[in-house]
């Protein structure tokens, strides 16, 4: 089956609604609906054939928000070409996913950062239950950190600006001005991400220097478009998450430059910055963690994940996120291929 690029006209939107129902976990209710991406180089990937054929049961997957417009969309195309298996996907966060998976409670976590493998709930966990996962990485995402298109004074943000903003001793009370002399006076309005989101843990090793360490003082969501209304709602507001989420509302949001202070100066977030990682320090890669020891007992959750590394390029692309080069994604095919026995 050849995988055809189109816009899903508010598909994943509406799965995602629905697969708020199936997270014990709490977590976010909607993902992009369509990429406003361009075609992936070279068009859509073949799935592979034997697929096709005599494949039944359930892959459960969990975990990020930011991965599963990617994990969904492929959810989605291998139904269709294998009507005998189920694939539910639900979002909690990267960190309550792994909670679930390291449990045995799901066959892949979606995560937008390595697990932990020293956290009692993540690495410790499966490695206690004797679960053995593996990393693959399947698309790059740059975090895009958005204000309100009325904000008509900052264009570029450094990452000690981010950090005067989301760090752990920033006020409740903080005025733009204190971020940067000249800008006016008036209230911050934080948006963020929720503790369980493999963003935030992104988000604040890289601006504030310690996984975890943030303002008390943002509006949390896992929901990512729950940020978007926010940040939408207000002149003053600010807030970041995946940037297919900002793909899928630019009539609603601005995206700041980020000045990283490695001598590259403002960079935007794009497709090209994102790719080559000029876009720092925000450019970050995506993961899926299959279980290996259930794909090797398990033909559908093998083929499941198959299909997974042979369409990325096209899907990924086609909900807003960078495609991998072919040599990166290359070699995420042979590691696969390399756990589980060809």
């Amino acid at each position: 089956m050849t995988i055809k690029h189109r816009k899903r006209l508010g598909a994943l939107a509406l799965l995602a609604t629905i697969a708020v129902g199936a997270c014990s976990g709490g977590g976010a209710t909607s993902a992009p609906s369509s990429g406003g991406a361009s075609d992936a180089p070279g068009g859509a990937s073949e799935a592979p054939a034997s697929q096709a054929a005599n494949l039944s049961g359930t892959v459960t997957i969990d975990g990020s928000s930011t991965v599963f417009p990617i994990t969904q969309a492929v959810a989605e195309e291998f139904q269709i070409a294998n009507s005998g298996v189920q694939v539910p996907v639900a979002f909690s966060g990267t960190g309550g996913g792994f909670k679930k998976f390291c449990m045995g409670e799901t066959d892949m976590n979606d995560a937008s950062r390595p697990i932990k493998e020293d956290d009692e709930g993540e690495g410790l966990a499966c490695k206690a239950a004797g679960i053995e996962w593996i990393k693959l990485q399947v698309a790059i995402d740059g975090l895009t950190v958005v204000v309100n298109p009325a904000n008509d004074f900052a264009t570029c943000l450094t990452v000690a600006e981010l950090s005067t903003i989301y760090g752990p001793d920033s006020p409740a009370d903080l005025l733009w001005s204190q971020v940067r002399d000249g800008f006016p006076a008036e209230k911050v309005e934080r948006y963020m991400p929720g503790a369980d989101s493999g963003t935030f843990d992104y988000f604040t090793e890289e601006i504030n220097g310690e996984t975890d360490a943030a303002t008390q003082f943002a509006t949390q969501s896992e929901d990512d478009n729950t940020l978007v209304t926010g940040v939408a709602g207000s002149k003053y507001a600010i807030g970041f998450f995946g940037y297919a989420y900002y793909v899928e509302n630019t009539d609603k949001l601005k995206a700041l430059e980020i000045d990283g202070g490695e001598g590259g100066g403002c960079v935007a977030p794009t497709e090209a910055t994102i790719n080559d990682n000029s876009y720092a320090p925000l450019s970050r890669p995506l993961f899926i963690y299959p279980d290996v020891a259930k794909a090797k007992t398990r033909p559908e959750l093998k083929a499941f994940v198959d299909f997974y590394l042979e369409n990325t390029t096209a899907l990924s692309a086609e909900v807003g996120y960078v495609a991998l080069p072919d040599a990166l994604l290359q070699e995420q095919k042979d590691t696969w291929a390399a756990a589980v026995g060809g």
